[in-house]
């Protein structure tokens, strides 16, 4: 199953924190001049694509403006490939959710379980690949420290991608519902996660009470924080990994801080990351193209120039050149470091970049 078959959701809408900030007169940032600009792909490589091929592929993308790929597996080929154009390569990785038949045998116990006692290594929620791992078993932590170390250790991988790094969604997009045949208009328990026993005995140690108790679970703020802060640890860690070995480490998140903690409880504003890439996917939120503007201007207002922010757009969102062109300006003028792209990245698409970017650049 390939990455964004089953694509996340945000609930935010309206006029926006780039409204906000136009309401209260502060004033608009300029487009960043394009050459100090980083632009990357999400590339799921075909091992069958012959070499002379990619080497033209790759080439063009960096002639378009991408200075850097991240690549869904471990193809050698198509790393060496990428590195020889001057892209970078990274290695992107299933993080949390991790769907191995030899872990689900081996480590049944690793497996997040909801608030109504089921397992994802036995009852994954929504789909059959939604196998999440509890971020609070010391266990797991040491498993993804170990994958990380031993990606990281090939020489033609320049760093390491983290996707699915979070919890199971509390929350559908609303035009999913449908399709589990679900109304989440509050949380649901079996989508709600995490209820082993070591989170819970954790929880109690520091608050007293077992999560299980508590009324109101959807509305516990520390109940929250505890989960956004079993993430980060293991964000954390990883990321000190990566560091180690003179690497780098970005992560795919939810489109927006407010969004992302309130739906998978992801808190990526206090990840020690080297840039990170939030799926500013508007048509599954069923926003305009000019929301991904608003969704830019928040996670940079919150990150305050921590790392860079990368906008991930969604190429099937777009219904013309021109929407797309419109995408990347307005990511670009409110504060994203750079453009990721995920779909089909063809010859128009890399022209309408290329041509984005030129006009960007005349500015």
């Amino acid at each position: 199953m390939k990455k964004r078959d089953f694509i996340k959701s945000s609930l935010l809408s309206g006029v926006g924190l780039f409204g906000f900030r136009q309401a209260m007169g502060a004033s608009v940032p300029e487009i960043t001049k394009s050459a100090s600009l980083k632009h990357w792909v999400w590339e799921s490589p075909n091992i069958l694509e012959h070499e002379d091929v990619l080497k033209a592929k790759y080439a063009r993308f960096y002639e378009a403006g991408i200075r850097g790929v991240f690549f869904e597996s471990d193809s050698e080929k198509h790393f060496k490939m990428a590195k020889s154009a001057g892209l970078e390569t990274h290695r992107w990785i299933w993080t949390m959710n991790r769907n191995e038949e030899e872990l689900l045998k081996s480590h049944p116990d690793w497996f997040a379980v909801s608030r109504n006692g089921q397992s994802c290594a036995t009852h994954p929620p929504y789909v059959n690949y939604y196998r999440w791992l509890c971020p609070s078993k010391p266990e797991v932590l040491e498993y993804l420290k170990k994958q990380v170390a031993t990606t990281l250790d090939k020489d033609y991988i320049d760093g390491i991608h983290l996707d699915y790094v979070r919890y199971c969604d509390v929350i559908l997009p609303v035009n999913l519902w449908k399709n589990y045949g679900i109304e989440q208009t509050r949380e649901l328990p079996e989508y709600d996660f995490c209820y082993c026993e070591t989170c819970r005995e954790r929880y109690k140690a520091e608050n007293g009470i077992d999560p299980l108790d508590i009324e109101f679970p959807d509305q516990s703020l520390s109940w929250r924080k505890f989960r956004y802060d079993r993430i980060t640890d293991i964000v954390n860690a990883l990321a000190e990994v990566a560091h180690q070995k003179k690497k780098t480490i970005t992560a795919a998140v939810f489109p927006t801080p407010e969004v992302a903690r309130r739906i998978v409880r992801q808190d990526w504003t206090n990840w020690n990351l080297d840039g990170v890439c939030p799926m500013i996917y508007h048509g599954f939120y069923k926003e305009q193209v000019s929301w991904i503007g608003d969704a830019v201007a928040e996670g940079v207002h919150f990150l305050c120039d921590r790392f860079p922010l990368y906008a991930g757009l969604f190429l099937p969102d777009f219904d013309s050149d021109d929407q797309l062109q419109q995408g990347i300006k307005t990511a670009l003028k409110n504060g994203a470091s750079g453009i990721v792209l995920f779909g089909q990245v063809d010859e128009n698409i890399l022209k309408v970049f290329e041509s984005t970017l030129a006009g960007i650049e005349l500015k």
